[in-house]
């Protein structure tokens, strides 16, 4: 390979100024998500605020159903990423893998998410800001008869949710929790 054939790379092997500038960006985005990691609640609050800021934005304009419906296609299949757990028991043989505690005396082994809570949060978020910037751009505003999208993704949401609810029910796996155990202290 001759000098400069690397990507980023000027002729004098040197990063381009095009590629520090973007590879400088990516730190500064992932310097900000490393410093939301622990504000859970704020970080939701402000993926809702932008989701009614969009919906406002798509009723004010009369438009965009499509890109609605495939943003709400995307945001259930991440739900349920995020209820799944990371190996399904469905697909383990009795004999092989871990299985979920069924007695008092086996060991515990907790819920482990296929799509962790951040990544599910960063996901949902990234995804409302692109199908944001597809309503400033009149090629993604496809004329559609919305109620039929209404109905058939209420449709498609019940069918996946009771599916995946039979799952869990089936398998015995609850995906939310309620805080780390405390005991009491014994009193001497």
């Amino acid at each position: 390979m001759s000098e400069g054939d690397s990507v980023g790379e000027s002729i004098h092997g040197k990063p381009s100024a095009v590629a520090t500038f973007f590879t400088r960006l990516g730190q500064i985005y992932q310097s900000w998500l490393d410093k939301s990691t622990p504000f859970y609640a704020v970080r939701w609050a402000v993926t809702l605020l932008l989701t009614a800021v969009y919906m406002v934005r798509v009723y004010i304009l009369q438009g965009w159903y499509i890109v609605t419906y495939a943003l709400g296609i995307y945001h259930l299949n991440l739900f349920i990423a995020f209820l799944s757990p990371k190996v399904d028991p469905s697909l383990l043989d009795e004999d092989e893998g871990p299985s979920l505690p069924t007695k008092q005396n086996e060991e515990f082994r907790p819920f482990i998410r296929r799509l962790p809570e951040f990544k599910f949060w960063h996901s949902a978020t990234k995804g409302i800001v692109i199908a944001m910037i597809c309503t400033f751009f009149d090629a993604f505003n496809v004329p559609v008869f919305w109620p039929i999208l209404v109905m058939y993704f209420i449709m498609l949401f019940c069918i996946t949710m009771k599916r995946q609810i039979k799952h869990m029910i089936k398998y015995r796996y609850l995906p939310f929790t309620h805080g780390k155990r405390t005991y009491k202290a014994e009193e001497t």
